[in-house]
């Protein structure tokens, strides 16, 4: 008899050894995954105020839309000879961000950090030359 009440506590022990390690483990797998950064490089586009992308080898990169969506962080800052004006002062240049984006909706969520480049280099990037840019 004492072996079955001593087999018992042991069960039980276990059950509430394992149990809420279980539990915390269900928690980690059902937690969403943080976007990694990413460092994209390619044609920065402002054509009109409150509306920007970045079209790279991969595709358009929405960054903002006049009246909805913008990404959290800093555009880059370009100089008057990394920037071609195409309506007054908006325009596009060549840039670096290093950013979080939602691969699904290709939206850029957060700007990390964002350096011009000069337009030299994305005019010599073959992937680039289909966006017609120059």
């Amino acid at each position: 008899m004492m072996m079955f009440v001593r087999l018992g506590l042991i069960i039980i022990l276990g059950l509430l050894f394992v149990v809420p390690f279980t539990q915390l483990r269900s928690n980690v797998v059902e937690a969403t995954p943080l976007e990694t950064l990413e460092t994209r490089c390619g044609w920065f586009s402002n054509p009109t105020p409150a509306n920007a992308s970045l079209y790279d080898r991969d595709g358009e990169w929405i960054i903002g839309v006049q009246g909805g969506y913008q990404a959290k962080g800093d555009w880059p800052n370009f100089g008057p000879k990394q920037w071609v004006e195409t309506n007054v002062h908006y325009g596009y240049g060549c840039a670096c961000l290093k950013v979080r984006v939602d691969r699904e909706t290709s939206r850029v969520i957060e700007i990390v950090s964002a350096r011009p480049r000069a337009l030299s280099v994305c005019r010599r990037d073959r992937p680039l030359r289909r966006w017609g840019l120059k």
